[in-house]
């Protein structure tokens, strides 16, 4: 692949950039196989901060597809050689890969502490395109910790994030963001039994979108709206 590209840094850089975009679509399967092009090129041709990120990307992968442990330790090994780089832009969204990866792996603990560190890191550098996301994950792993006596006021805090996250994303005009917010917010609220405010949070949304019908996030707002009607 390196002896044939005509600019193997552009084509690193577009293969990251690539998976990335499958990762926010929430498609694994072709985040992995674009994330393993990019480490395979990187390696060959010495981008260390394309193999870093691909790295990361192959990690969340694998834990999406349930090889938690694995994927986690890929991802921080990844972090830790993006962080060798020196590079800073970007870094809230990484970390958020591994607090996600965290709080499927029923480590909630451990992903609230990335990301806090994740939205200490947007705040002091005043990178906020990933902070609707970076919040919404905050409100899903309050969730996951929600146990006995603390399940009310985590439920509270986790949807509250949520209402946060909507705002934020909205007036960024990030409706695919907001989507993935909003069905967070009805899956909560269909478990409390607030099935009105639930359809009327995903009505909202989805009537918005004139494209994208394909998406799994799209797809999963969509059947839950049907399941609430």
């Amino acid at each position: 692949m390196a002896r044939s590209a005509a600019d193997p840094l552009a084509l690193a850089l577009g293969l990251a950039f690539a998976a990335q975009l499958h990762q926010y679509r929430r498609e694994t399967h072709r985040t992995r196989e674009l994330a393993e092009a990019a480490v395979t090129l990187s390696d060959e041709r010495g981008y260390p901060l394309y193999q870093a990120w691909g790295v990361i990307l192959q990690g969340w992968a694998l834990a999406e597809e349930g090889s938690h442990e694995e994927g986690i330790a890929q991802i921080r090994e990844g972090l830790i050689a993006h962080e060798a780089t020196g590079a800073a832009l970007g870094r809230p969204t990484l970390l958020a890969l591994l607090a996600d990866a965290c709080g499927k792996a029923g480590q909630a603990e451990a992903g609230l502490l990335v990301l806090n560190d994740a939205l200490a890191l947007a705040s002091k550098t005043g990178e906020r395109f990933h902070e609707p996301t970076l919040i919404r994950l905050k409100g899903e792993l309050m969730l996951r910790l929600a146990a006995g006596k603390e399940a009310s006021s985590c439920a509270q805090e986790a949807e509250a994030c949520f209402q946060t996250a909507i705002s934020i994303a909205r007036v960024q005009g990030a409706r695919s963001v907001e989507l993935q917010i909003a069905l967070s917010l009805a899956q909560l609220w269909q478990r409390q039994g607030k099935f009105a405010a639930a359809r009327e949070v995903l009505t909202g949304i989805l009537g918005s979108f004139t494209e994208g019908f394909d998406t799994v996030d799209w797809l999963q707002a969509n059947t839950l709206l049907a399941d609430l009607s």
